[in-house]
C-alpha cells in the first residue's frame, strides 16, 4: 500500500526522489566523553507561508510536464494537503510549478521522504519508511535515454522544462541502490549531486569533480519534529550553522546557479519555523498510569541523561555520543571522515557563504535524539535496523534477518513497531540483512541490563 506509488515512480524515466551544562555524572567509563552541541543562530520566519511554499513552491523548477504526469498515474483522488487547482489532482509528494517555456511541471518535494501515511492518515514530518530504492540501477540510465530521445522528438517545447531533472537523474540513478527496501539513500543522493556541481557556482557539471566513494549508506528517516530541539542536523550532527540552508538541497537536484538558489533560499526561514511548529502525533491507545509512572522513573535513572527529559519542564542535552560508547554500525559517521572531499566542497560552496551560512563539522558518532513521538518513528537506529521498541532495548532480541508487509502494513501496539517476520537467511531485497556493512544491528545496548518489566514500563 505505502510502497506502491513510490515503487512506481522509481521507474519514471525521468526522475528521482528527490534529500555542556547537562553533562552530570554520565554512566560512561572515564575517558568517554559525549560532546555538547552549542546552538548555532537560526533564522526566524511565517510557518504558514512556509508550509505553503512546501505544498506549492517551486524549489524544484524542473520535473514531469503535468500532461505526461497524468497520462502515467491520473489523477490523485486523495488530496491529502487539502491543495486547490491541479496541485489538487497529483500526489501529496509533488507540486505542481511553472516551468521553462511557461510549461507546467510536476516536481518532486521534501514531502517524498518526510510524509507517511499511518493508519489512513497523513502524517507531515513523518519520515517516510517505505520507500524503496533497491529499484534504482545500470538499466535506469538505458530509460534516461530513452526518455529524452522522445521529449526530443515529441514534445520539444516542453523538453527544456524537463531536462534538469532528467540530466542529473541520469548522472546519478546507476549509483543509488540500496541493498533493502525501507532504507532512505539521502547522503548517497546528496554525495552524488555535489559531485556534479560547482561549488561556487552551483553550474551541473558533467563530469564529477569529486571522488565518489561505491558505498551506498542507508538512513531511517528522522521526524521532522524533533529539529525543533536540536543543535545540529543529521544523525552525526555535522550540519551547524544556519538550518535553511540544509533544507534546501534538494535544490540541486535542478537548480541552474546561485541567483536561482538565493530565490528559493529565500523562502526557507519561513519552512524551518513551519517545521519547528510540528508535534508529534499522540499515542492513540490507552496508557497504564501507574506503569507509565514508574516507567518514567526508570527513564529519568538510566535514559535521559542522553535523551533528555520530557513534559513542561522537559530538557534536551544535545549530546554527540562517540562511537566507542554507542557502538551502532559506523559506516554513516566513517563515510564522514574517510571522504573529506564533500566536507570540503560543502565548506567552500555558496552554502557556506552569505548571511546565513552553513558548515558541515564531521564526528566519530551519532547524536543521542529526542524522542518525542517514537511510538510512531519505527524502525529504530539511524538505519533503520531494529524493528520494534521491545528490541532496541534488549538487543539479545533483534533479529538477525527480517522483513516487514510494504504492500498491507500493521503496527504492532505491544512491541512498538511495524509488525515483521524473522527469517533464517535472506530473502530477496524486502529483508533487513543485518549482516551486511550500513544495516547492522549493534550497540545501544543500554537496555539490556533492565528486567523485561522494567523495559515494559519504560516503553509505557
Amino acid at each position: 500500500m505505502y510502497s506502491k506509488q513510490y515503487l512506481t515512480i522509481f521507474f519514471i524515466i525521468f526522475w528521482v526522489i528527490i534529500s555542556i551544562a547537562f553533562i552530570k555524572k554520565l554512566p560512561f567509563s572515564e575517558g568517554d566523553k559525549p560532546t555538547f552541541i552549542p546552538p548555532s543562530p537560526q533564522r526566524n520566519g511565517d510557518s504558514g507561508k512556509g508550509y505553503n511554499y512546501l505544498i506549492t513552491g517551486d524549489y524544484l523548477k524542473s520535473g514531469l510536464p503535468y500532461n505526461y504526469y497524468t497520462l502515467f498515474f491520473g489523477k490523485d483522488k486523495n488530496n491529502y494537503l487539502n491543495r486547490t487547482g491541479k496541485n489538487a489532482t497529483v500526489q501529496y509528494g509533488f507540486n505542481v510549478v511553472m516551468g521553462e517555456n511557461n510549461t507546467e511541471v510536476v516536481v518532486p518535494t521534501c514531502l517524498q521522504c518526510h510524509a507517511q501515511e499511518f493508519d489512513g492518515k497523513l502524517y507531515v514530518g513523518l519520515g517516510n519508511t517505505f520507500q524503496d530504492f533497491t529499484a534504482f540501477g545500470k538499466s535506469t540510465s538505458y530509460l534516461n535515454s530513452a526518455g529524452i530521445k522522445f521529449m526530443q522528438t515529441f514534445s520539444p517545447n516542453q523538453y527544456p522544462a524537463t531536462k534538469a531533472i532528467i540530466t542529473s537523474f541520469s548522472a546519478i540513478s546507476p549509483f543509488m541502490q540500496t541493498e533493502v527496501q525501507g532504507v532512505n539513500a539521502a547522503d548517497r543522493l546528496a554525495s552524488l549531486l555535489v559531485a556534479h556541481r560547482d561549488p561556487q557556482t552551483l553550474e551541473w557539471l558533467p563530469k564529477p569533480i569529486l571522488d565518489i566513494p561505491s558505498e551506498v549508506v542507508p538512513t531511517d528517516v528522522p521526524a521532522w519534529w524533533l529539529l525543533k530541539k536540536k543543535n545540529a542536523m543529521f544523525y552525526n550532527g555535522f550540519g551547524r550553522g544556519d538550518f535553511g540552508k540544509f533544507l534546501m538541497l534538494s535544490n540541486i537536484l535542478t537548480v541552474k546557479d546561485t541567483s536561482e538558489a538565493s530565490e528559493v533560499n529565500s523562502h526557507f526561514g519561513d519552512v524551518l519555523a513551519f517545521i519547528k511548529s510540528i508535534n508529534p502525533p499522540k499515542y492513540p491507545k490507552a496508557i497504564d498510569e501507574n506503569l507509565a509512572t514508574k516507567g518514567k522513573t526508570i527513564f529519568t535513572n538510566t535514559c535521559s541523561k542522553c535523551h533528555g527529559t520530557y513534559g513542561d519542564d522537559g530538557k534536551y542535552p544535545n549530546l554527540l555520543i562517540p562511537a566507542s560508547i554507542i557502538k551502532t554500525d559506523s559506516l554513516l559517521f566513517l563515510g564522514n571522515q574517510q571522504n573529506p572531499q564533500f566536507i570540503d566542497w560543502f565548506n567552500k560552496s555558496w552554502f557556506a557563504q552569505g548571511e546565513n551560512p552553513a558548515r558541515l563539522e564531521p564526528y566519530n558518532g551519532y547524536i543521542a535524539p529526542p524522542l518525542d513521538g517514537i511510538w510512531v518513528t519505527a524502525p529504530y537506529l539511524h538505519n533503520g535496523s531494529v524493528p520494534t521498541l521491545q528490541t532496541l532495548l534488549n538487543s539479545k532480541q533483534r533479529p538477525q534477518y527480517w522483513k516487514r508487509n510494504f504492500k498491507n502494513p500493521t503496527y504492532d501496539y505491544t512491541n512498538i513497531g511495524w509488525d515483521y517476520e524473522t527469517l533464517t537467511k535472506p530473502e530477496k531485497r524486502t529483508t533487513y540483512n543485518t549482516d551486511l556493512p550500513g544495516y547492522r544491528n549493534t550497540g545501544h545496548t543500554f537496555g539490556d541490563k533492565l528486567s523485561n518489566t522494567e523495559r515494559n514500563a519504560v516503553i509505557e
